[in-house]
């Protein structure tokens, strides 16, 4: 409603572009409620439908991807990369600087339409700005984003709604025949809004929800609201159609104010209210009526993620404040915790199978029932098992920012085990997904509760070792080299159950990875070699078919390669009865490296073909890189140069998809 002259801005504004390398940025400013959203959605549409821009509509809540307010805009390229640019997970780039190069390379040609809600700063947008002047990009910030390149954006501050369009859309929500029979109430009730469409959406719902009531006694009742409290204008509004709330609606409102992370799914809402599910489905629909939330925006995840919009939760928490006690937050915060945790360890369950963990399974949150995810193993059939498995793992994905907040809440609270419970599921999380400056922080924390509670050694050299990895992996080997030799000193700690020996074990391959890492390979080979000899002691069989492995890879790089070659051959062996898809894969290219430099080409070929074959089965976008490099080197020695000119294009192909080139 009255937005036509700054949607038409906006449109000429885009024909009229040229640049070759710039897009445009629309830049929608004003407070929470005008509408900024929604106007942005209708432009990005609008453009959407234009023949100009074939690569489509991209769309991201920076508000997602906040931890304490600061964005994570490495996380943000990487959503972007994966879920909208087609680029394969583990072909995204781990360092920050490379993965924005990355972006840059993908979107260089690009034709597309990206919009970025709830943007507080322009440094948070030059980053995610697409290198291409045919692509357009629609940014919305409560205030005007200084420091945009002059002359790539137009500045669109949106106004309040002025009285005829305010009063088209009261009509609108409300759809009432009173409004039309007192006009004059009806425009006392649009003025009272202040030209807000968010105040206008509630107040024409709250009109909508009292049907009996002659409008002049509506108006009274909200004008004495908002006489009593002395100032006019949204929050007197919303405090009108909150004391129109069930008790159970209230509290669910004042609760997801403290509800870690900004999305929430039917179950947590369970979890966070000690509501039955009924009740609390009851409620949220009752929020919807209101006006107070929306769930005609339902995100289209799995999880069911809902949010409260900004103004609303800011509202929603300051009734919190003035009508609950903070004891009854903070056990709303402890149950939900508790019950998030338990999830993410199902979750990495599901998704990653039975492993090594350091903390046992929670026990079920009495009247919450378990997140609707199905157990692998419960599977009549093996694409039922896999379904299950990429289920759980989209899960995490999915629910990452609620973990991350989740981590920061305990770890304030002292929950020194539910810390480390949910650094465990994030590794798992972590491992198929690039870097994140947030893992990090997460696994920082669980060292730092370990530490704290001092009573825990398998704490120590778990969450020491989770530590390490990403450290080395973004270049940071002094500190990677800290946290694996404090790991290795809580060793001594250790017990002799299963468990403590299996994790033994595993800190020894960490240092061994460490060691890989820095180039160390003979070190590497006698670490693997140390915990290949600790999973016979156990005895662990797959701990010792995966040390194999490793000391295969080890030995080919230290040159010796009849040693590789038994190694391997015994590791994909294992791999092949054990039906580990990536491990088959990644074995039979190992081995087919040794096999060429053995002067076996032939054996060689097959074994590549065969990694080739599971990596484009797992959409593999690395490996399926480097097996068509390999073979280009081992058929241009064999002298069949356009045979090897083709694998060399479908590298360079798989690498410019991925934004490598």
């Amino acid at each position: 409603m009255n937005r036509d002259d700054e949607r038409e801005r906006a449109l000429h504004a885009v024909a009229e572009w040229r640049s070759p390398s710039r897009p445009l940025v629309l830049a929608l400013s004003g407070p929470g409620g005008l509408g900024k959203t929604e106007l942005a959605v209708l432009i990005a549409r609008t453009l959407g439908e234009h023949h100009r821009f074939t690569d489509g509509l991209l769309s991201v809540d920076l508000d997602d991807f906040r931890a304490d307010g600061v964005l994570d805009p490495g996380d943000v390229l990487s959503q972007l990369l994966t879920t909208s640019l087609d680029v394969a997970p583990d072909q995204v780039q781990a360092q920050y600087a490379a993965r924005c190069r990355q972006y840059w390379n993908r979107t260089s040609e690009a034709k597309l339409v990206l919009l970025l809600d709830n943007a507080r700063y322009a440094s948070e947008i030059v980053p995610l700005l697409p290198a291409s002047g045919t692509s357009v990009v629609i940014v919305t910030s409560h205030g005007p984003l200084h420091d945009l390149e002059s002359g790539a954006a137009l500045d669109l501050a949106l106004p309040p709604l002025d009285e005829r369009a305010a009063t088209q859309l009261l009509e609108l929500v409300a759809r009432d025949h009173r409004l039309a029979a007192d006009p004059e109430a009806a425009r006392a009730v649009v003025r009272l809004c202040d030209g807000l469409p968010a105040a206008l959406h509630a107040a024409g719902r709250w009109v909508r929800a009292h049907r009996l009531r002659p409008l002049s006694r509506l108006l009274a009742d909200l004008q004495a609201e908002l006489d009593e409290k002395g100032v006019s204008g949204v929050e007197q509004i919303w405090d009108t159609v909150y004391d129109d709330l069930s008790r159970p609606a209230a509290h669910v409102y004042r609760l997801l104010a403290h509800h870690p992370g900004e999305t929430f799914t039917l179950h947590s809402a369970v979890a966070l209210s000690g509501l039955a599910p009924e009740a609390c489905q009851d409620a949220l629909e009752e929020l919807d009526r209101a006006g107070l939330l929306d769930l005609r925006r339902l995100p289209l995840t799995e999880a069911g993620q809902m949010r409260l919009p900004g103004p609303q939760r800011g509202h929603a928490l300051r009734r919190s404040r003035r009508e609950t006690p903070d004891d009854v937050v903070a056990e709303a915060q402890a149950r939900l915790l508790r019950w998030i945790v338990r999830q993410a360890q199902l979750a990495d369950r599901f998704a990653a199978g039975e492993r090594l963990t350091v903390v046992d399974l929670l026990d079920p949150v009495p009247g919450v029932p378990d997140a609707p995810l199905e157990d692998p193993g419960a599977a009549v059939d093996g694409a039922a098992r896999t379904e299950r498995a990429e289920r759980a793992a989209r899960w995490l994905d999915e629910e990452r920012h609620v973990l991350f907040a989740c981590s920061r809440l305990a770890h304030g609270r002292g929950m020194d085990t539910e810390v480390v419970a949910l650094s465990e599921p994030v590794w798992t999380h972590a491992l198929d997904r690039p870097h994140q400056s947030e893992v990090v922080e997460v696994f920082r924390r669980a060292v730092d509760s370990a530490v704290r509670h001092g009573g825990n050694a398998a704490w120590l050299v778990r969450t020491r070792c989770q530590l390490a990895r990403p450290l080395w992996e973004s270049g940071d080997l002094n500190e990677a080299r800290e946290q694996i030799d404090r790991a290795m000193s809580a060793l001594e700690l250790l017990g002799d159950s299963k468990r403590d020996r299996k994790l033994a074990a595993s800190a020894v391959e960490f240092r061994g990875m460490l060691n890989s890492a820095q180039g160390d390979w003979s070190s590497a080979l006698a670490d693997f070699s140390d915990s290949r000899e600790r999973h016979r002691a156990i005895p662990n069989p797959y701990g010792v078919l995966l040390q194999t492995y490793r000391m295969g890879e080890a030995s080919a790089r230290t040159g010796d390669l009849d040693a590789a070659r038994s190694l391997l051959a015994e590791a994909h062996a294992g791999f092949v009865a054990k039906g580990r898809e990536r491990l088959i894969g990644r074995s039979a290219f190992a081995l087919a490296g040794v096999l060429s430099r053995l002067g076996l080409p032939d054996e060689a070929r097959a074994l590549y073909q065969e990694s080739l074959a599971r990596a484009d089965r797992r959409r593999s976008g690395f490996d399926l890189a480097r097996v068509h490099d390999a073979l280009a080197e081992l058929d241009a020695g064999e002298g069949n140069l356009a045979q090897a000119e083709e694998h060399r294009a479908e590298a360079q192909a798989l690498r410019r998809s991925n934004g490598l080139l």
